[in-house]
């Protein structure tokens, strides 16, 4: 919690409260907190305990997000990370700020690591950074699971690498690019520009996907 460094103005969403032990240090820190919990039982314990906070009974991979600008702070549940990060990052229209989470250690390593490349990870990366700043063993969750924690931290881009405006033809650009290799977005006169002829889609980080993008979006159909 205190490097997430919440402020008393800032509304926060947890996703997938569970018990609430992170949604009781964000009652003492933010203005306002949305506590998601698919669980009845869990749900009901965490309603009405905290004046602040709001008790949302879904599923946090597909909950409704604020449509004010929000920050999360969660300890994701391991089998549902992907789904749930989609739900966040999918639209850079959605107004998150930034996402302190707890995920799978293998799962934050690899969001961090800017290669090899991932189709979600090239198209999140437009708008957010990602950066591991913690491991957590296993011992620091009750009840153990059978493998490490990571803190990821997910920061929305003071500029972003591809216009808002450009996210669907941005992303049907890299789905292409992984599908049927760059050859099939990217002119070769291109490619050679940036000496890329022979690579693969996992090659390029999101910096260059981002560029062949802006230099051929108008001459490629994607």
């Amino acid at each position: 919690m205190a490097a997430a460094g919440i402020g008393r103005e800032q509304l926060v969403l947890d996703l997938g409260a569970g018990s609430g032990r992170i949604t009781a240090e964000l009652a003492q820190a933010a203005r306002r907190v949305i506590a998601v919990e698919l669980d009845p039982y869990w749900a009901a314990h965490l309603r009405g305990r905290w004046p602040n906070v709001d008790v949302v009974e879904g599923d946090a991979a597909s909950v409704g997000l604020p449509r004010k600008p929000f920050r999360v702070v969660a300890n994701l549940p391991f089998d549902r990370t992907t789904t749930i990060l989609r739900n966040l990052l999918d639209d850079p229209a959605v107004p998150l700020l930034r996402a302190d989470l707890v995920v799978e250690w293998s799962v934050a390593v690899k969001r961090a690591l800017p290669w090899p490349s991932t189709q979600n990870g090239i198209l999140w990366s437009a708008w957010y950074t990602s950066t591991v700043v913690r491991r957590l063993p296993r011992t620091a969750f009750v009840p153990m699971p059978s493998v490490a924690g990571g803190v990821l931290v997910l920061e929305r881009r003071t500029r972003s690498l591809v216009p808002e405006t450009s996210v669907q033809n941005y992303r049907r650009f890299v789905s292409g690019g992984f599908r049927r290799g760059l050859r099939s977005v990217v002119p070769r006169q291109a490619l050679r520009k940036h000496a890329l002829v022979a690579a693969a889609p996992r090659d390029l980080d999101a910096y260059q996907w981002a560029a062949l993008f802006l230099e051929t979006r108008g001459r490629v159909r994607v």
